[in-house]
């Protein structure tokens, strides 16, 4: 390097350079020269360093008013989303009480047209077997009113009690059963009296004899009994005369 100098400083010399552009050329040294280069390359990183401090601050900030837009956007959808849902449930409780009353209502429904049909079913029952009562009561004259006297009315007596026993059993199987209301107290829910007799054997009301016979079906009243019921004996004329004379003697 110092070879190198005064070989400059020969040239210089030589060519008549002054001494001081000599020295202004040795001042310009590579050193100087690099540290001015690195402080301008440290200046330029500075201010790019601002730059993008400064983009990113603005990024930031659009960034902000982004999100915030954004989340706004997202409550808004957020709350619509809220009311359609609670809009539905509204809907199904809606829905589930109609359903629940028409399936109220069609339980009613079932439930009356059941016991609807059962009531005609019974009324149609009912008026069939009123229809053969008459013939029961029929069988049953006879058999009080006839007395056979030879075989051969015997026979014809027992071929029609037979006739009378099965009727009678198949009444028994639809549920039909007879009254029994000789010596009850008359009451108008199973009765009806046609005749009354004056007696002091019995309570007033007692039911004497059944002339027509009554009958149920199941628990329910089919046909009333026609009865004749005791009624209180009234005194005679002469006897209330005799009861009299006595007094004024």
């Amino acid at each position: 390097m110092m070879d190198e100098n005064k070989q400059v400083n020969n040239t210089s010399q030589q060519l008549g350079e002054p001494t001081e552009v000599k020295q202004d050329m040795m001042s310009d040294s590579p050193a100087q020269i690099n540290s001015n280069e690195s402080g301008s390359e440290v200046t330029e990183q500075v201010a790019a360093t601002s730059n993008v401090s400064g983009d990113t601050a603005a990024l930031n900030q659009e960034d902000g008013f982004a999100a915030t837009e954004r989340t706004q956007t997202e409550t808004a959808a957020l709350t619509e989303l809220t009311q359609q849902i609670e809009s539905l449930k509204t809907q199904v409780e809606e829905r589930s009480t109609q359903y629940m009353r028409i399936a109220a209502d069609f339980e009613n429904y079932r439930k009356r047209t059941s016991k609807e049909k059962e009531e005609l079913d019974a009324q149609v029952k009912r008026n069939t077997i009123m229809e053969l009562l008459p013939v029961v009561d029929n069988f049953e004259r006879a058999r009080a009113h006839l007395k056979p006297q030879t075989d051969g009315e015997m026979t014809i007596h027992k071929s029609y009690q037979g006739v009378y026993k099965q009727l009678v059993d198949s009444l028994k199987r639809l549920g039909v059963s007879p009254m029994r209301p000789e010596g009850e107290q008359f009451d108008p829910n199973l009765h009806e009296a046609v005749m009354r007799e004056p007696t002091d054997e019995h309570p007033e009301g007692t039911v004497l004899e059944e002339l027509v016979r009554g009958y149920y079906i199941g628990d329910r009243v089919l046909r009333h009994a026609m009865v004749k019921v005791a009624a209180p004996k009234e005194d005679t004329p002469s006897a209330q005369e005799d009861q009299s004379s006595s007094a004024n003697s």
